[in-house]
């Protein structure tokens, strides 16, 4: 495997925000780093004024992982539905690549993801004639928040590495 973030060593990569108040919403968010050698994404999410979503995203430097399968994820959450997005530009807005996972309380979890199963959205909508995720073409990685269910939300991330199919195969 291959380490894509791993949050054991703090400030390795810079966290920006984008909440539901690009939109008119009131959901909250912030990415901060733990003692533990883990970061947590927390907030809260609103479902005012069409609200619903809280997200982090971090840009990569320079990553090519095109010669893997996809990602696991060790994550510990609050029960609740979360989306690991990529994006293949540097852009603030435009099309990204999403994966969900469901998080058990409190316990910690290694997610598999297959490239072939992201999703390209813009906006939130589902583009059916895009193409699929390119993994050389990875820049950008970030988490989501957008179950429709307003309320505090906290996602712990240990780490997130690139695995081959054979890492991938018993999911």
């Amino acid at each position: 495997m291959k380490v894509i973030v791993d949050f054991a060593e703090p400030g390795s990569i810079r966290w920006s925000i984008v909440n539901d108040a690009v939109m008119g919403g009131r959901s909250t968010s912030k990415m901060e780093y733990s003692e533990d050698g883990s970061a947590l994404f927390t907030g809260f999410v609103s479902l005012e004024n069409n609200g619903g979503f809280a997200s982090t995203r971090a840009a990569l430097q320079s990553l090519d992982i095109s010669g893997y399968a996809g990602v696991i994820l060790k994550v510990r959450g609050d029960g609740r539905q979360y989306q690991l997005r990529f994006r293949t530009d540097d852009a603030y807005d435009g099309v990204a690549y999403r994966a969900t996972f469901d998080t058990a309380s409190g316990e910690w979890l290694e997610l598999k993801l297959r490239f072939a199963d992201f999703q390209a959205s813009f906006r939130g909508s589902v583009l059916s004639d895009a193409d699929p995720l390119d993994p050389a073409q990875i820049r950008q990685l970030g988490f989501l928040i957008a179950d429709k269910h307003e309320g505090p939300f906290r996602l712990e991330i240990a780490w997130v590495k690139a695995a081959h199919a054979e890492a991938l195969a018993n999911r």
